[in-house]
This record gives structure tokens, sequence and C-alpha cells, in this order.
């Protein structure tokens, strides 16, 4: 089996993404450059119909032509979405596309989220990117030409944007890299939501 040790951390990163809450059974997948002929991707219906539970042989093994090399699944229809950012900057090296909990509000409403945690400040901004129909090349298109314009950045840190009422891509220089800073984004979420709720019950505590 090829690259064994890279296809089961991308298990254990699918697995841990399901089980905390950071995707659901609507979907999500991970993409990784191994070298510039190959790349690993989790395979279409992986949270549907396993709950993220699947084993290395399942990982697809894609050439850069989206031609299927190794692996048991059926190629996400995501794929065009990960590849494209894959080729189109250079640094990249994963790609996380997943429905966090929390992080879904701000996707779904449209809106950027604030960035009150300091563990999310150098990443500049989280916006929502204007809607395109899920796993559409319209969705690819706006992903990828957003990442493009700020590639550089990963010379520092992490790039993440939502997708409009579908979700949230993180790209970076590694897989942990990548889900380290999902964890960290979905945090953000949650606290905002957290923050405004205690706002707005002291506002009702000073009313009366």
């Amino acid at each position: 089996m090829l690259y064994g040790v890279e296809r089961k951390e991308v298990c254990e990163v699918a697995r841990v993404m399901f089980d905390r809450n950071l995707t659901n059974a609507a979907g999500g997948n991970i993409s990784v450059r191994i070298n510039v002929d190959h790349v690993l991707m989790t395979p279409t219906l992986m949270s549907q119909q396993k709950y993220c539970r699947i084993a290395p042989e399942e990982i697809l093994v894609l050439d850069n032509e989206m031609n299927k090399i190794e692996g048991e699944g059926d190629i996400t229809r995501e794929a065009n979405m990960h590849l494209g950012v894959l080729k189109e900057l250079s640094l990249a090296n994963a790609v996380i596309h997943a429905h966090p909990r929390d992080a879904m509000v701000f996707a779904c409403l449209g809106l950027p989220i604030p960035l009150v945690c300091e563990a999310v400040e150098k990443l500049g901004e989280i916006i929502a990117l204007p809607y395109a129909k899920a796993c559409s090349v319209e969705l690819a298109q706006t992903a990828v030409e957003y990442f493009k314009s700020r590639g550089a950045e990963l010379e520092k840190h992490a790039l993440v944007a939502l997708l409009r009422r579908h979700g949230i891509l993180v790209v970076d220089r590694s897989l942990k890299k990548a889900y380290d800073m999902l964890e960290r984004v979905e945090t953000n979420a949650y606290v905002n939501l957290q923050a405004k709720l205690f706002e707005a019950g002291r506002w009702a505590l000073d009313l009366e």
C-alpha cells in the first residue's frame, strides 16, 4: 500500500474531527499533498456512511489530474476544490473542509467571525466567501481565487475561510497544522456566540 503512514494519519484526523463536532454526517473531507505527483484524499460519503471511521486503504491516492491511483473509495465531488488549492498554492500541503458546529452559524449567515481569541489573531480575518452551490465548479473557483490571493501568508500561518451556507476551508503547510487551526477557529466561534449570550443576559438584567 502506498503511503501507509500518511494515510493512517488522515484516518486519525478524520475520526477526531467527527468526534469533536468539527464536522458532521453531512460531509467534510481532507486532502494532503504527498509529493509533486500524488495527493491523498478522503473518499466520498466517509461521514454519512461511516461516521469518519475509515481505514488507511480507503484513503485515495490521486494524481494531479484527479485520476485514482490507489484506494478503495470513490472520489469526493469536492476534489476539484482541494486539488485547485493545492495546485495554485505552492506552500499548501493540506486542506481540510469541515462543518464545525459553532462556525457553521457564521457560515450560514454569511458573517465573518470576529477574532476574539489570541490563538487566532494571526489569521487577520475569517470571512465568508460569496455563495456558490456545494461541490460546484463555481465554489471551487471562488475558494481557489481567495486562497491564491493570500497564498504568501502561508509562510507564517494557516489560511481560513467560511463557505457560505456550507462550512469551512482550512489550508496549511501540514495536516497537523491545519487540524490545529480548525480547532482554534471553532473555539473562537464558540467564544463569540457565548459572549453574545452573556452580553444579552447582562443587558436584560440591567433593565430590571
